[in-house]
């Protein structure tokens, strides 16, 4: 039988806090959360591993970011107790499930369907997080605006709607791919105005809907 705890500690201790993750309540968030119970039953013995994993195939296929990148965007929001935090495409609900240990309210938006129904079962019993089903690039307006939002997967663009859903002084994060790379970003609004800075390297995949839109040249 597989010792889950165990592999729980370990990718605690071996991956996200040698990657500066230092905000203990993340830490603690991530020891307590089964993240097996997050993805599907056939792929619970690799949980835990150092990488994203895949969890629908098609194009584009739709994957749980790896643990320590997953840690550090999280710690990049700077989440307080009294926050509303916008979760765009978790899935099946891990990154909600730990938003939800440091925020009042999580509003997760989630699009596939084979997605939303794990995630319903394992987020049922958390009265802090509100599940919404739609397009991820929209957002979820009507239940903002938000303190932060966290953008599990890649972007090469991010929508000026989605942005607008944040309070002043709110934060986004996403990783930004440009020429083929990635970097964790946060974007942080100021009134009327955004900033964007990058934070580190990381590799995921792009999010349906954040595309960037083609340009067209007469």
């Amino acid at each position: 039988m597989t010792d889950f705890a165990t592999q729980r500690k370990f990718m605690v201790d071996t991956q996200v806090r040698p990657s500066d993750v230092t905000d203990r309540r993340i830490i603690r968030a991530m020891l307590e959360v089964p993240r097996e119970a997050f993805v599907p039953a056939a792929l619970q013995s690799i949980a835990y591993m150092d990488e994203q994993i895949r969890l629908i195939d098609g194009k584009p296929g739709r994957y749980l970011l790896a643990p320590r990148t997953l840690a550090k965007m999280i710690q990049s929001l700077d989440v307080s107790a009294d926050n509303a935090v916008l979760d765009i495409g978790g899935g099946t609900g891990y990154s909600a499930a730990l938003l939800a240990k440091l925020a009042k309210r999580v509003v997760a938006v989630e699009v596939a369907p084979a997605l939303t129904n794990l995630a319903q079962a394992q987020l049922a019993a958390l009265p802090a997080v509100k599940q919404v089903v739609g397009d991820l690039a929209a957002g979820a307006a009507g239940d903002g605006p938000y303190d932060a939002i966290l953008v599990n997967g890649a972007v090469e663009d991010i929508p000026a709607g989605l942005l607008d859903q944040l309070k002043d002084q709110g934060r986004l994060v996403a990783v930004r791919v440009e020429r083929g790379v990635g970097r964790a970003t946060l974007w942080r609004r100021y009134g009327v105005k955004f900033d964007s800075r990058a934070l580190f390297d990381a590799g995921a995949s792009i999010l349906p809907g954040f595309e960037r839109k083609a340009e067209f040249i007469f």
